[in-house]
Formats: C-alpha cells, structure tokens, sequence
C-alpha cells in the first residue's frame, strides 16, 4: 500500500525503526559519556561568555542565574525525549497511512542530535581540539534545522501541498539543513550556558525559526478550512506550542525554562500525533 505517492507505509515504518534505534544508541553512549565527564559541567557553565537566546530564557534568565546542569538534563531529556516519541508514533501509526507523520517523526528525532552537546566536556576533559567541538555544533545545528524544516513541511503536507515524491522532499530538507549548519560562523572558544558554542547571525536566525513555526502552524489551520476538520486546528496549536517548547527546552538555563519548555514540547506533541491520528483513524 503507499501513499503520498511513492512510499509505502512499510517503508515508512522502518524510517520509525531506524530513527528508533539510532536515538537509543545516542541515549546510551551519550549518557556513558556523560557520567564520565560530570565534574566539568559547573565549571564549563561558569566560563561561558553569554546565555541562549529566546523570551522564555531571557525573563527567566532576569530573576535566576545559570543552572550548572541544565545543559545535562536538556541534553538527555531531547533524546530520551525523542526515543519515547518515536516508539508511540511506530505503536500508533503503524497501519495509519498518515503522511505527514514521517515529518512529525523527522521534527521529533532532530531531538537526538542534541547528543553533540557532550562535546565540549568530552574535549575540557580529554583535552581534545577545539575542530571537534566546531564539527558537533554543526551536526547540532543540522538537526535543528532540518527538524523544524520538517514540522514545517508536516504542515504543508496537511494543508494539500501534493507530495508525489517524497524522497525528493526529503533531500531538500537535508540540503537546508547542511546549507545553514556549514555556513555560520561558529567561535570554537566561546559558548554559552546551555554549552552550545557562539554562532553568528544569532538574531536572523531566530527570525527564521519564528517565521517557519508560524506559517508551519498556519498550514494546519488552512487544512481545517479547505478540508473541513477543526481536528487540523488542533494540530495546528500542537505544531505551534511544539515549535515554543522545542527552542525553550534546547537553550534553557534554568529550572523554570526546562520545566515550561519541556511541558510545551510534549503538549504540542501529542496535539499534532493524537490530532492527525483522529483524522486518518476513520479513512
């Protein structure tokens, strides 16, 4: 059986069970890492030179300095966060031919490659080069964006935008992605207190970032008027809400930021699967 042109819901799934397996040996490696390298998250924390951007941070960032763990829990929560999604979204849409779930499934894995996070203790504690830190952050910023791309195109898909070939919607995504992850300017000397290093153009690309979640979100809205199902709606307020959770949760700092961040991601989430889920259920 396919759908959306040429993908069957057997490839589709095994998509679910690849991104399932590789964010479990991310989860695990990374946590092993991790407990190595403990001792030097407060003082890496301590020397950062700024603190991430985003309004949720900056009010809280107002009233609570840096938390030295933050990084860690915001780390590991992602993907642990990412694995738990992926095995629901496989349990739940295993025979829904839904095809904006392979998007929604991209947008939830891009969550694993917040591992290169452990980059930077791993080099403070093995002494390692600082091309080594440049070369996770880009992987980093690659999942970022061909994440939120994703969830981006999920809503273009609701709304009626034809994808007879999958495949190529995928590489453009990809493209995207390495496009902007090899062509910031990173410091390899600077970062800040959620241990991402310094990019450049900071404030461009959180415009971009909000431009693409709000027409992303619209995309869901638009599909509830020309198809007639305020269950679209309601992804579309899941896609939003995921889009605000997912920058808050990823540059948190501080307690407050982690828990509301983390909060709107899961919420936002589950709208857009358990919304699309009703949809298709009855087809």
């Amino acid at each position: 059986m396919t759908y959306a042109g040429n993908m069957t819901i057997s490839s589709r799934n095994n998509c679910f069970r690849a991104e399932i397996l590789v964010s479990a040996a991310l989860l695990i490696t990374t946590g092993v890492a991790a407990v190595r390298v403990l001792s030097h998250y407060p003082s890496l924390v301590a020397r950062a030179g700024g603190r991430p951007p985003g309004p949720f941070q900056a009010l809280a960032a107002h009233f609570l300095g840096p938390f030295p763990w933050a990084p860690l829990i915001s780390m590991m929560g992602s993907i642990l966060f990412a694995l738990i999604s992926l095995i629901l979204i496989l349990y739940y849409f295993e025979k829904t031919p839904a095809p904006e779930m392979l998007f929604v499934s991209f947008f939830v894995f891009s969550l694993a490659f917040e591992a290169g996070r452990i980059m930077l203790p791993l080099i403070a504690a093995w002494n390692l080069p600082g091309v080594f830190g440049v070369m996770a952050q880009r992987v980093l910023l690659f999942g970022r964006y061909a994440g939120i791309f994703s969830l981006f195109v999920a809503g273009l898909c609701a709304s009626g935008l034809e994808m007879q070939r999958q495949v190529n919607i995928i590489l453009i995504i990809i493209l995207a992605g390495l496009v902007i992850a090899l062509g910031v300017p990173l410091d390899s000397l600077a970062w800040d207190t959620s241990l991402c290093l310094v990019t450049g153009y900071g404030l461009m690309f959180l415009l971009v970032e909000a431009g693409v979640a709000l027409i992303g979100a619209l995309s869901f809205f638009v599909s509830a008027h020309t198809r007639g199902s305020r269950k679209y709606a309601g992804a579309g307020a899941g896609a939003f809400l995921a889009f605000l959770g997912w920058g808050t949760f990823l540059r948190s700092d501080t307690w407050p930021a982690l828990a509301l961040g983390l909060i709107l991601l899961a919420l936002g989430t589950w709208l857009v699967c358990g919304q699309l889920h009703r949809v298709y259920l009855w087809l």
